[in-house]
C-alpha cells in the first residue's frame, strides 16, 4: 500500500483510530519550541543512558535542573517522545476488524506471516474502513465465539515462535474500547503485533514529611525480561482478562510491594495517560490508569514476586530531575509520574509549555 499521504491527514480521517489533538504533532515534533542546547550544556558532566547499569548512588547524584527558564520542561517532552515514536508510519498498518469494529492495526509485512493461516485470518480487499486502506484484517467467519477466536489466535501466535518473543501466558481482553464487548482474549506479548489497545494500572506511592513530598521508587530486577534494572513505580501492572482495575491494583500492591489490602484499598484513582508507540511491526496502544496512594511514614515496601530488586524513598523534586536528566525510568513510568507532578503542583502554569506538556500525556486514544 502506498504511503504517499501525510500521517496528519490520516488522523483526521480515522475517528476510530488514533485520537491526535491538534497540538500533538507539535508536541512530539523534533522542532521543539524549547532550546535544548542550554540543557545539554548543563548536563554535560552527567550522562548515563538506559543502556548502562546504574546504582541508587547514581540516582541520588543526578544534578538539579534549571526551573525557571524556557527549557525547564524540555526533558519531560523528550520522555513523552520516547513513548510516541514513528507516528508517521501509521500508513504501514491496516485495520484489524471484528464485527464491524476496529479493534487493532496490523502491519502489512506482519500480515504476510498471518496469511498462511487461512482458517483463522482473512484479508478482504475493501476500503470500507477508510479510502486510504486497500484491505483490512479480520478473523474467519467460522470463528464466531470469543472462545473459538481465543483458541485459534493463540495457536497462530504459538506457531509464529520467536517472531513474537516474551510470551507470558497472560491473556488480555480484546475490545474496541474499554468496557465494551470483548471479542476474544490475546496473549499479552502479542498485543502490539495486532495493534490491540492494552490497559494497565500504575500507582504513585507517596508520603509527606517535614513539608516535603516523597515517592517510593522500585528498581526492577536484573532478571526481568523487559527493562531490567530500571526504575519503576512502587506498583504497576497490566490489566488482564476478567479483573477490575481496583482489584488488580490491590493484587499488584501485595505482590510487588507487600502492601496489605487494609492500606491499598485507600488508593485513589486519579485519571489516565495514553500513548502510541510504533516500532517495526508493533503498534503499542496503551492506556494507563493512574492511582495515588498516600502511605504512612512507618511503611517500608518489600517485594513478594522477585520482580523488584530494591526500593528507595526519593524526594519528589529529585524524581522530577531524574526524569528530565536521565533515562533511568522504564519509559511509560515517566508519563505517570509527570502527571503526578502536575496534579501535586510541582509543575506550575507559569512555566513555558505547561498546557502542551499536560495535553501530550494523553497522546493516545483514551477509550
Amino acid at each position: 500500500m502506498s504511503c504517499n499521504y501525510l500521517y496528519r491527514s490520516v488522523s483526521h480521517r480515522l475517528p476510530n483510530f488514533i485520537c491526535y489533538t491538534p497540538i500533538a504533532p507539535t508536541i512530539l515534533s523534533l522542532k521543539s519550541p524549547f532550546c535544548p542546547s542550554r540543557r545539554r550544556r548543563h548536563l554535560r558532566s552527567f550522562s548515563i543512558s538506559a543502556g548502562n547499569s546504574f546504582t541508587w548512588d547514581d540516582v541520588f547524584r543526578v544534578p538539579e535542573s534549571p526551573q525557571n527558564d524556557d527549557s525547564a520542561l524540555s526533558g519531560f517532552f523528550d520522555k513523552i517522545k520516547l513513548c510516541n515514536r514513528d507516528l508517521e508510519k501509521q500508513c504501514e498498518f491496516m485495520p484489524f476488524v471484528i464485527e464491524d469494529q476496529i479493534i487493532g492495526y496490523v502491519h502489512h509485512r506482519f500480515a504476510d506471516f498471518l496469511k498462511p493461516f487461512q482458517n483463522v485470518f482473512i484479508f478482504p480487499q475493501d476500503n470500507t474502513y477508510g479510502s486510504h486502506f486497500e484491505c483490512y484484517c479480520t478473523l474467519h467467519p467460522n470463528l464466531s465465539t470469543p472462545n473459538d477466536r481465543t483458541k485459534a489466535v493463540a495457536n497462530v501466535v504459538k506457531s509464529l515462535g520467536e517472531l513474537i518473543p516474551g510470551i507470558r501466558n497472560e491473556l488480555f481482553p480484546v475490545a474496541s474500547a474499554f468496557g465494551e464487548q470483548i471479542f476474544f482474549s490475546l496473549e499479552r506479548a502479542a498485543a502490539p503485533y495486532f495493534g490491540i489497545k492494552a490497559y494497565g494500572v500504575h500507582m504513585n506511592g507517596y508520603l509527606e514529611k517535614d513539608g516535603q513530598e516523597y515517592l517510593w521508587l522500585g528498581k526492577r530486577s536484573e532478571q526481568k525480561a523487559t527493562y531490567p534494572g530500571m526504575l519503576d513505580h512502587l506498583v504497576a501492572g497490566g490489566l488482564p482478562h476478567d479483573i477490575s482495575c481496583g482489584e488488580n491494583l490491590i493484587k499488584e500492591c501485595e505482590e510487588e510491594a507487600g502492601i496489605p489490602r487494609s492500606i491499598s484499598h485507600t488508593a485513589r484513582p486519579v485519571g489516565a495517560v495514553s500513548y502510541i508507540d510504533i516500532e517495526g511491526y508493533r503498534m503499542k496502544r496503551d492506556v494507563l490508569f493512574c492511582y495515588d496512594l498516600k502511605l504512612p511514614d512507618s511503611f517500608i515496601p518489600h517485594n513478594e514476586d522477585g520482580e523488584v530488586e530494591s526500593f528507595q524513598l526519593v524526594p519528589v523534586t529529585k524524581v522530577a530531575n531524574i526524569i528530565r536528566n536521565t533515562s533511568f525510568f522504564k519509559a511509560n513510568c515517566n508519563l505517570v509520574i509527570t502527571d503526578f507532578l502536575f496534579r501535586h503542583g510541582h509543575i506550575r502554569p507559569e512555566v513555558f509549555g505547561y498546557l502542551k506538556l499536560l495535553q501530550s500525556l494523553r497522546s493516545g486514544h483514551c477509550s
